[in-house]
């Protein structure tokens, strides 16, 4: 204590002198951004209890179950821990840093092949499909996938085929004489 009046400041536990300041608590907090929002990136407001705000930056190919540390940002002075929850696409998957989708195709296409307009994170792209492809070929878009530091995954596209919604007397017809009926 003496060590302590002549130099101004507190001893320490480990034999120093100066004053500790004493860090506070962490604050545990969620947000929920959509599959696109998480693959690409994006900004978050997310209100505090205190009745605060922080803004909050997504970074692209985050993933569900992620938690980002903002410093300084929790109870006096501690660190908000914010957990990041993605909601499910519609058509896309994500494994990894690829990104799988089922791209349903008429019966004709698949026969006669052409293109298809696929849709990725980053737009519809024309896709070439293969005269004579079998329903779940799949068909690789490099580079279309997740990009998480400096690595981009690809879209991984099944094909799926579907017939015509109207019933064509001349396919049944067709069909018809390559089926054999086994009683």
């Amino acid at each position: 204590d003496l060590l302590s009046d002549l130099f101004g400041g507190a001893t320490r536990a480990g034999g120093g002198t100066g004053s500790r300041r004493s860090r506070g608590e962490d604050m545990k907090l969620a947000v929920t951004v959509d599959f696109l929002d998480a693959a690409k990136g994006a900004k978050r407001r997310v209100g505090l209890p205190d009745g605060r705000h922080l803004d909050v930056t997504i970074p692209a190919g985050v993933e569900s179950g992620q938690v980002l540390r903002l410093k300084g940002q929790g109870i006096a002075g501690g660190d908000a821990l914010v957990e990041v929850q993605v909601s499910p696409h519609a058509g896309f998957r994500r494994e990894g840093l690829d990104i799988h989708l089922d791209q349903g195709i008429p019966l004709a296409l698949a026969i006669a092949g052409g293109k298809v307009t696929v849709p990725t994170i980053d737009g519809n792209v024309a896709v070439t499909v293969p005269a004579w492809t079998s329903s779940g070929k799949t068909l690789r878009l490099k580079g279309r996938g997740i990009n998480k530091g400096g690595h981009r995954g690809d879209q991984l596209v099944r094909l799926e085929i579907e017939l015509p919604a109207a019933k064509d007397p001349a396919l049944a017809s067709w069909a018809k004489g390559k089926v054999e009926t086994k009683v």
